[in-house]
């Protein structure tokens, strides 16, 4: 190539680790034939940190500024992390490789000196302790921060005595303020922190029923979908069950006419030639609650079928109700 390969990204320190990985995946496939760059963007939503993300709402808060890139034909590609980019697409531009998904879990982080009660209380009285409980480390009116409606209204739905309070700002600084004594819990997502080389800080990885967000522990290369020279070029990268998982996570959020700021839980999951599809979708205070669970054919098409079915079960179960009172 004459010209250099320039990625898009945010300026945090998981932002820049994902470019990298892209940039170093994309060097080791096609060594010298391949002159990889990273330009650093600033988005709207990096900027803006004093206020809770449903308050700011409007589609591409991550996005907007990486995509005017490409559309300009500033750079070839924008990394993202896929749970912060809008169900549909803008105009001319595409999802050209997913690769293969990390941890999908939300991660549960605990202040030190909570751990050390609750270590205390176990050696004192084992019989009292359940390990089944992903919560016990939390004391009771515990302030729990987090940035997500969805991990509020789960958080909620289990624990229904803390108090849950917006946190912003870039893993260290939501790490810091724990620390600090600001918030005695957060929650953030697994892939995120082991990615960081911070997975020695979770507490728990919060497991079904406990859900994740739509797309969750995956990176998206983005770039303009007539671009076929690029399109090849990351043809490598592309792991096709994650693409089946998330577009079937992604269809029942669209599907539901939500954004990032739903508090839907959604796991896709493949298996050989089956994809099960589990979503939960609740309340902002976690006290009302629908689910459901499908398992369909592991293609795109049965992807996609599969998101419409699971939603319309959502429905019949009251979903309209709760989306209506979110709204």
């Amino acid at each position: 190539m004459t010209q250099p390969f320039v990625i898009g990204s945010r300026g945090s320190k998981l932002a820049r680790w994902q470019s990298e990985r892209v940039a170093a995946l994309l060097q080791s496939l096609h060594g010298p034939a391949i002159d990889v760059q990273i330009r650093i963007f600033t988005t709207r939503g990096d900027v803006i940190l004093d206020k809770p993300l449903p308050e700011i709402g409007g589609k591409g808060l991550f996005t907007a500024e990486l995509e005017e890139a490409l559309n300009a034909g500033e750079i070839a590609v924008a990394v993202h992390s896929l749970k912060d980019l809008p169900t549909e697409q803008p105009d001319g531009l595409a999802l050209l490789a997913l690769p293969q998904r990390a941890d999908a879990r939300d991660a549960l982080l605990v202040r030190a000196d909570h751990l050390a009660a609750q270590a205390e209380r176990i050696a004192e009285h084992p019989e009292g302790f359940d390990p089944r409980d992903p919560l016990s480390a939390v004391p009771e009116g515990a302030v729990v921060g987090t940035s997500s409606l969805r991990r509020q209204a789960q958080f909620l739905r289990l624990r229904p005595d803390v108090d849950v309070r917006s946190i912003r700002g870039n893993v260290d600084t939501r790490l810091r303020k724990m620390d600090e004594g600001e918030y005695d819990a957060i929650l953030l997502a697994c892939a995120g922190l082991d990615r960081m080389g911070l997975g020695d800080r979770i507490h728990r990885r919060l497991d079904s029923p406990w859900l994740g967000a739509a797309g969750q522990g995956c990176m998206a290369v983005q770039g303009r979908a007539d671009d076929e020279a690029t399109a090849m070029l990351l043809h490598p990268l592309e792991h096709r069950p994650t693409r089946l998982e998330v577009e079937a996570e992604r269809g029942v959020l669209a599907a539901l006419g939500g954004g990032c700021s739903l508090p839907l839980g959604v796991s896709g999951r493949v298996s050989g030639d089956r994809l099960s599809l589990d979503a939960i979708l609740l309340s902002t205070d976690g006290t009302s609650v629908v689910s459901a669970k499908r398992v369909g054919e592991a293609t795109r098409t049965g992807a996609a079928r599969l998101a419409r079915t699971l939603c319309r079960d959502l429905h019949d179960r009251g979903a309209q109700a709760l989306l209506s009172a979110i709204q």
